[in-house]
């Protein structure tokens, strides 16, 4: 008798031990509490780009040659018609020995045309031949002498570069089409340069762009595109300028998706409408958050403390010493704060678990 009760006092010192053991062994879990909250909460769509201007003007030349001169450095702000390049002519020996023949061929026809037209005239004078046969030899007099001076004009600009016609200068100079910035260069003195024509896209000399009107452009991503339109509120995050926040709107979506790398994505181009006192360049990294819904003061909770089963949506309250689970309503979400619509409302307390361990 003495040894089953010993035997059971030991039994039972052996599961309080192992009880208190476990007990004492498990981390106790701390909860929190945070409350429903009221505040404004708003829907964006993220756009990543870059700034560029909104008219960039890539210059031409429509004459072929060396480039002989480089009259700007980039970086330089350049009124519409100054001079940006000075183009020294290039013929080849057959474009030059054929100006040449042209010109002399001209010359003779020219001469003969003159002589006859001499002639006639002596014969006019004498009212030997009628006023139609000399009109018509003194028109081809004409003809002759204007193609002479044609091609007299078109040789002198192929050997030196320029003429002067008309009262009027007429040379190889090229000019800016537009005012603006000169943002690069692509041919430096001595390189050629092959003419813009219908059937060649000629050599590309500078680019210049009026800086004063910037916009983003970017892509969004499909799951996005469809909340947004023209004209959303927008604002830009210049990656160099951290402090900076510019305003825009949106512009232009366009209908066509491409694809980089798994991901569906549009285009879009987002209006500058204030540069908020920054400098901004062309090619700036950029991110745009596009405003597409916005709720003011409305009960609010962090979104990681909802909890997502069966298709449903909860969030644990405490009941007493315990917690307990209570379906809810969300709307709009921003990714960090959701919206609730139904289940709690303002200053209830939920309950925030602490992130678990991972081993």
């Amino acid at each position: 008798m003495k040894k089953w009760i010993f035997r059971v006092f030991a039994l039972a010192l052996l599961l309080t031990f192992v009880y208190f053991l476990f007990a004492c062994g498990r981390p106790k879990v701390e909860t929190k509490l945070v409350a429903v909250s009221r505040g404004d909460i708003r829907e964006k769509a993220l756009a990543v780009g870059t700034i560029e201007p909104e008219k960039e003007i890539k210059v031409k030349s429509t004459i072929p040659g060396i480039v002989a001169e480089v009259l700007f450095k980039v970086g330089d702000a350049v009124k519409a018609g100054a001079p940006l390049f000075k183009i020294s002519p290039n013929p080849t020996p057959i474009e030059y020995v054929e100006a040449r023949r042209a010109m002399e061929l001209a010359e003779v026809t020219m001469q003969k045309l003159k002589s006859d037209w001499t002639r006639q005239l002596e014969l006019f004078k004498g009212n030997l031949i009628s006023r139609s046969e000399m009109d018509a030899t003194e028109g081809l007099y004409k003809e002759a002498e204007l193609r002479f001076r044609t091609s007299s004009e078109r040789l002198e600009l192929l050997e030196k570069g320029r003429i002067r016609m008309a009262n009027r200068d007429i040379d190889s100079l090229i000019k800016s089409p537009i005012s603006g910035i000169i943002l690069a260069q692509s041919v430096f003195q001595g390189d050629p340069v092959v003419p813009l024509t219908n059937f060649q896209p000629g050599t590309e000399l500078c680019s210049l762009a009026d800086m004063g009107s910037l916009l983003f452009k970017g892509t969004v991503d499909e799951i996005d595109v469809g909340k947004i339109a023209d004209g959303l509120a927008a604002e830009i995050q210049i990656g160099a300028l951290p402090e900076a926040r510019i305003p825009g709107r949106v512009d232009r979506i366009f209908p066509k998706a491409k694809k980089e790398g798994n991901a569906t994505l549009f285009d879009i181009w987002i209006l500058i409408d204030d540069l908020a006192g920054a400098s901004l360049r062309a090619g700036f990294s950029a991110t745009a958050s596009i405003q597409i819904r916005e709720r003011r003061q409305v009960p609010l909770l962090p979104e990681r403390l909802v909890l997502f089963e069966d298709g449903k949506k909860f969030v644990e309250v405490p009941d007493g010493e315990k917690t307990k689970k209570v379906e809810v309503r969300t709307g709009l979400s921003d990714g960090l704060n959701i919206e609730i619509l139904d289940g709690v409302k303002e200053g209830d307390p939920v309950v925030e678990r602490p992130p678990r361990e991972i081993k």
